[in-house]
């Protein structure tokens, strides 16, 4: 038996099993599982490890993309450069080696957005939240050649703090990604707090958020003209990803 896992807090509306689940019973793999593991605390991974093996393959999501590092033997260099992990390979030797594929699965879909909208790439742009997914988002950007800010709701986290947003910033940063969980279900009337009014057709709002598919943020986006992408598609290229670096 294969096992696969996802790790985080609060799983109970896993994206990662049902597809995962529903990825092995297409592929005739009936030896292969994927579980979920919620923990309290990132202490709790030692338990896990103790506990569950063998595995052979581990998802990892809020709030321990950052959390995990010290638990693994190594990084990629992918995963080392971003800061954050959400992948994790048991490789046969019984060594932990941490990917990033959030990295491949947000920039090309951010990409494909482009494209698919006909816009150039963005020379500016704004990344809400400060935790593990944005750091991929800024690893992807910083690639891409697109200089971006942090927006925090504290001083010291980011760049900048969401009430010193003025039309300018907003007007100069014509590509804007949501890397915060605001918004996610249960909370789907939760968005950020940023001044919409001063969005215009030029704009892109992403929002890494995929649960409801059309976010708070992604309609008051599109009330003042500004394209969206929800998070959807970069989950799947994600998750393909993730599959190939634990079968590679």
């Amino acid at each position: 038996m294969k096992r696969f896992a996802l790790l985080g807090r609060t799983l109970t509306h896993s994206f990662s099993q049902k597809y995962f689940t529903s990825k092995f019973e297409s592929s005739g793999l009936k030896d292969h599982v994927f579980e979920l593991f919620e923990i309290a605390q990132i202490e709790d991974f030692r338990k896990i490890l103790s506990e569950k093996s063998p595995l052979s393959g581990m998802n990892v999501t809020i709030p321990y993309k950052e959390q995990i590092i010290p638990y693994l033997d190594s990084l990629d260099t992918n995963a080392e450069s971003v800061g954050a992990v959400n992948v994790i390979k048991f490789t046969k030797e019984g060594k932990l080696v941490g990917y990033n594929s959030d990295y491949f699965g947000f920039k090309n879909s951010l990409l494909k957005t482009l494209n698919a909208y006909l816009l150039i790439n963005p020379k500016h742009a704004l990344i809400l939240g400060t935790g593990g997914a944005s750091k991929a988002v800024a690893a992807a950007l910083k690639d891409m050649g697109i200089k971006y800010k942090f927006v925090s709701r504290e001083l010291g986290k980011g760049d900048i703090i969401y009430k010193n947003l003025d039309k300018n910033t907003i007007q100069d940063a014509t590509l804007i990604i949501n890397a915060s969980p605001l918004g996610t279900f249960p909370n789907i009337n939760q968005f950020p707090d940023i001044p919409y009014e001063y969005l215009t057709q030029n704009h892109l709002l992403f929002d890494l958020v995929y649960n409801p598919e059309d976010t708070a943020f992604m309609k008051k986006g599109r009330a003042y003209g500004a394209k969206t992408k929800n998070g959807l598609e970069m989950l799947h290229l994600q998750a393909e990803k993730a599959w190939e670096i634990w079968n590679s």
